[in-house]
C-alpha cells in the first residue's frame, strides 16, 4: 500500500467491524498476514446517529468521519488527504425496508464512493459484491466462476450488479483501480442477530429445510472472506478484475445443521433437539412467487426472501482467486460455526 491510510465504508458494520480488526492485528491463521501493516492509519465511514462501538475503543488509529454514501457532499471528510490510500467499499444493505432502498444504497451509493474516490487519487477500490448478481446455479452440480453470465435475482441482486457496472467502468476509463470481490454466505462474531437466530433454531429443532436439505451453498467464516479483501487490496495484478471469495466447497443445508448440532451438543453442552421444521419445495417456489410480487409494488418481507431461497443452489468456485491472489481458506465450517458459537456464548447472547 503506497499510501498508509485505509479507507473503510461499513464500518462499524460486522464485516467492516472485522476487517478493521484484522488490518490493525493481522489475521493469525494465514502466515501472511499474520502480522499487520505497519504504520497503518484507519478512517471509516459511519452513519449519522450510529455508534461506532467497541471499534472505537480499538485503536487511537481508526478515525470516524460522519456520511452517507447517498449524499456526495458528506463524503468529502473520508477522502481528505486520501491520495494513494486504499478504499475497502463495503457499504450496502441486504434487507431493506423498501426496495428502492437497495438502488440508493447500493447502486448511487457506489456511484458516488467510486467518484468521490477517483477525484480524492485513492490508488484503489476493493468493492464487496454478493453472489447475487449472478443469481441462483440451474443445476445441483452447476458452479459458478467469474465467467459465468450475469442473471440477478430479485431486486437485490439487480442493484448489486449495477454497483459492479459502476466499479468496472470506473476501472475501463482508467479513473481508479477496482477490484470486486463476491463473498457468498459468510458468517461469525457480530454476525447480525438473524444468523444467531439460525443458531437457536438448529439448537430447538426449528430450522427450516426445504425438500431434501441436500442444496448446495458456498460460504465462508468472515476470517476467510477478510483474506480476500486483503489479498484483493494488495496483489497487483488484480487491478480491474473479480474473484469469488468463499471456502473451497459448498455445504449442504443438512451438513451445516449437523454440523451446529454437533458442536452444540458435544463442545459445548447444550441440549439439541434434533429435529427439522420440513417442508415441501413448494413452499420456496409460493415464497418466491410472493416475494417477487410484493417487491414489485415495492415491499421487501426478509423471511419470505429467505424461505424463498432455501431450495436453491448457490455454489462459486474459489480457483481463479487461489491462483490469482494467492487465496487460501484456512477456517473450516467446523472451527468457523465453533468460534461463532462461542462468540455468542462469549456475548452473552442466547442460544
Amino acid at each position: 500500500m503506497t499510501n498508509k491510510l485505509v479507507l473503510v465504508t461499513g464500518a462499524p458494520g460486522w464485516l467492516g467491524s472485522r476487517l478493521v480488526e484484522v488490518l490493525l492485528k493481522g489475521l493469525p491463521d494465514v502466515p501472511a498476514l499474520a502480522r499487520p501493516e505497519p504504520g497503518i492509519a484507519i478512517r471509516c465511514l459511519t452513519a449519522k446517529g450510529i455508534d461506532p462501538g467497541p471499534l472505537a475503543q480499538l485503536s487511537s488509529r481508526i478515525e470516524f468521519v460522519t456520511g452517507d454514501v447517498r449524499d456526495p457532499g458528506s463524503l468529502e471528510p473520508l477522502f481528505r488527504g486520501a491520495r494513494g490510500a486504499t478504499l475497502f467499499h463495503l457499504a450496502g444493505i441486504i434487507h431493506p425496508r423498501r426496495i428502492h432502498e437497495l438502488y440508493e444504497i447500493n447502486h448511487l451509493g457506489t456511484r458516488n464512493v467510486c467518484d468521490a474516490a477517483s477525484r480524492a487519487g485513492v490508488r484503489r477500490i476493493v468493492a464487496v459484491s454478493s453472489n447475487s448478481p449472478v443469481g441462483c446455479n440451474g443445476r445441483p452440480d452447476h458452479v459458478f466462476d467469474e465467467t459465468s453470465p450475469y442473471n440477478p435475482y430479485m431486486h437485490y441482486g439487480r442493484s448489486k450488479k449495477l454497483a459492479e457496472d459502476v466499479v468496472n467502468g470506473a476501472f475501463r476509463t482508467g479513473r481508479i483501480e477496482t477490484v470486486i470481490v463476491r463473498p457468498c454466505w459468510f458468517y461469525g462474531p457480530n454476525q447480525p442477530l438473524r444468523q444467531t437466530r439460525f443458531f437457536r433454531m438448529i439448537r430447538e429443532g426449528k430450522a427450516p429445510v426445504v425438500g431434501s436439505g441436500d442444496s448446495r451453498r458456498s460460504m465462508s467464516y468472515v476470517d476467510n472472506t477478510c483474506q480476500g479483501l486483503l489479498l484483493a487490496a494488495r496483489e497487483e495484478s488484480a487491478a480491474g478484475r473479480t474473484y469469488w471469495i468463499a471456502d473451497r466447497r459448498p455445504y449442504t443445508m443438512n451438513e451445516i445443521i449437523a454440523t451446529v448440532e454437533r458442536l452444540l451438543e458435544r463442545e459445548f453442552g447444550i441440549a439439541v433437539a434434533h429435529r427439522r421444521m420440513r417442508l415441501p419445495n413448494i413452499a420456496s417456489e409460493v415464497a418466491l412467487a410472493a416475494d417477487k410480487l410484493l417487491q414489485g409494488i415495492g415491499v421487501y418481507v426478509p423471511e419470505i426472501h429467505v424461505l424463498s431461497e432455501l431450495n436453491k443452489n448457490i455454489s462459486a468456485s474459489t480457483a481463479l482467486a487461489e491462483k490469482e491472489l494467492g487465496y487460501d481458506p484456512k477456517v473450516s465450517l467446523e472451527e468457523g460455526m465453533r468460534r461463532s458459537i462461542r462468540w455468542c456464548l462469549d456475548s452473552g447472547l442466547a442460544l
